[in-house]
């Protein structure tokens, strides 16, 4: 198939002013334009459940049932996770004072030892003053965690009317999948056929791949800080490791869907009780944090992201920003699913487009070669 050329003046004009129309929608028609690419890549995610399912069932019928199965998968890790998760937390919480007392009395010999060293050093009140505060807010802060954990499955059928767009929207690009499919081809550039060389299929695991990378990713990395905790607990560096495993784990886990700011955040619940435990053990488990990352930055990520995301670092921080200009932390989590879609539209045009060069004009072609003259016949 021959690639199609893209002539200067598009090159000069109209791509441009696409861009900036694109960016002047995605500000003007606010969370409308966040939905719709929510709802696309929900979509995406869908279709080959959806596809697979339609070997048996009928296509309206196998899109119910794709959308039971993930919400009944979400309902059941959620069920299994918020109990032990909110267990932890209400142990925590009623444990906190007595933890307050073990640090301000470790606090005291530290003191002490200063005092009768001669070294002046005050820091008994200024930590009694700072764990009091930090206890309090805590407390607070710990009462807020344990009622969303046990109203995890009521907040997520209630939460507004951008999810219901999502769902409905989502389900009409699956009901019209197809023919959406046969448009987007009609619009790109003719492949060669396979599938490889299709647009529509090499966007939908683009995206697929992303998605079953990132839930690795965040898994492998929330079962890692578990273990880690569990551990430390069992060894006596950090004895509340084995009681609030779960929460840490689960925490981190989370916390690991956002990007680049999320490996900072899920360390600090665990942080902030080794605290109260014990200064040492906070030091020994921030060690740990660090060796975890190192681990998850040069081992775990790009052996799960090898082929679901191969840009530039430079990029993916340049798209989180972009997102999280236009939309928050709603526009920094589908940062990356989206920068994935546009690498592969990006490569799939570079197959099959050629830009016009700008040294010659289609006005005045260069004029054709003069064939060569026979030469003359000897005398």
């Amino acid at each position: 198939m021959a690639p199609v050329v893209v002539r200067r003046w598009v090159q000069l004009v109209l791509l441009p002013i696409a861009l900036l129309a694109l960016w002047e929608l995605a500000r003007a028609v606010g969370t409308l334009f966040l939905v719709l690419v929510i709802a696309s890549l929900v979509a995406l995610v869908l279709a080959p459940l959806v596809r697979f399912n339609s070997r048996v069932f009928p296509r309206g019928l196998s899109i119910v049932i794709a959308y039971l199965t993930v919400i009944l998968v979400v309902a059941l890790i959620a069920i299994g996770l918020a109990a032990p998760v909110a267990t932890q937390l209400i142990h925590f919480e009623h444990n906190l004072p007595s933890l307050t007392r073990e640090a301000n009395h470790d606090l005291a010999n530290i003191q002490s030892f200063f005092d009768r060293h001669g070294i002046k050093l005050h820091i008994e009140k200024q930590g009694q003053s700072a764990l009091s505060t930090l206890e309090k807010n805590l407390l607070k802060r710990s009462g807020a965690i344990v009622s969303f954990s046990q109203g995890l499955l009521s907040q997520a059928v209630s939460v507004g009317i951008d999810l219901v767009l999502i769902l409905v929207l989502s389900i009409y690009f699956l009901v019209y999948g197809r023919e959406i499919g046969r448009l987007v081809r009609r619009l790109m550039p003719d492949g060669d056929g396979s599938a490889g060389d299709d647009f529509p299929t090499l966007v939908q695991g683009a995206v697929s791949g992303y998605i079953r990378g990132q839930l690795l990713f965040s898994l492998t990395m929330g079962t890692a800080v578990a273990l880690t905790v569990t551990i430390f607990g069992l060894v006596g560096l950090f004895p509340a490791g084995t009681t609030y495993s779960w929460f840490f784990g689960v925490f981190y886990g989370l916390m690991e869907f956002i990007p680049y700011i999320g490996p900072i955040i899920g360390p600090i619940p665990a942080l902030l009780v080794a605290l109260f435990e014990h200064p040492l053990s906070a030091v020994w488990l921030l060690f740990a944090f660090i060796a975890l990352q190192q681990l998850e930055g040069h081992v775990v990520a790009p052996l799960l992201f090898r082929r679901t995301l191969r840009i530039n670092p430079i990029v993916i921080i340049i798209a989180l920003l972009i997102g999280d200009k236009l939309y928050g932390i709603a526009g920094a989590l589908v940062a990356l699913p989206v920068i994935a879609v546009l690498r592969v539209t990006v490569l799939y045009l570079r197959r099959h487009t050629v830009l016009e060069p700008w040294g010659t004009t289609l006005l005045d072609p260069p004029p054709p070669p003069t064939p060569p003259q026979p030469e003359p016949a000897d005398p």
